[in-house]
């Protein structure tokens, strides 16, 4: 979790970022994205027990094909912004969602092992790895908005 703004003052760049599920299932959700001018189809395992990795296979598609399965998608839509920002030898990807998510503010990096130390911002909060209810997938059928 993002606990205020002061990343957007550190971030060199943001992209727009539009996604729908074709399956949201955990052991198999594929999902359809457009960021920026290129699209993308995602189809992702279930995680590890802990929720820090998961199979990912990832193939750029035309805006064309995109805008076409985003049609067939469940219901449901993610609109997000994403900022970059550097930290150390790390990038952190903070996603500040809009619409039914609005509100809601999440960071992720990459990391190369689980046990791997990192920078850790003063706009860093509370870990959210692993819990479900924070995924793309869930969030676009269980919005933030209607969290109590």
């Amino acid at each position: 979790m993002v606990l205020n703004d002061d990343f957007k003052a550190a971030a060199f760049k943001k992209e727009r970022i539009v996604q729908g599920f074709l399956s949201s299932v955990p052991e198999r959700t594929v999902r359809v994205r457009v960021m920026g001018e290129q699209g993308y189809l995602t189809v992702k395992g279930i995680g590890n027990q802990s929720g820090t990795t998961r199979f990912e296979w990832e193939k750029e598609i035309s805006m064309s094909e995109a805008e076409q399965l985003l049609n067939l998608c469940e219901p449901g839509v993610i609109d997000k912004e994403r900022y970059f920002v550097k930290a150390a030898t790390h990038i952190f990807e903070i996603d500040v969602f809009h619409q039914d998510n609005e509100g809601l503010v999440i960071a992720e990096i990459e990391l190369g092992s689980e046990d791997e130390s990192f920078l850790k911002p003063s706009w860093l909060g509370e870990e959210v790895t692993g819990k479900p209810k924070y995924y793309n997938s869930s969030l676009s059928t269980f919005p933030f908005k209607n969290w109590e």
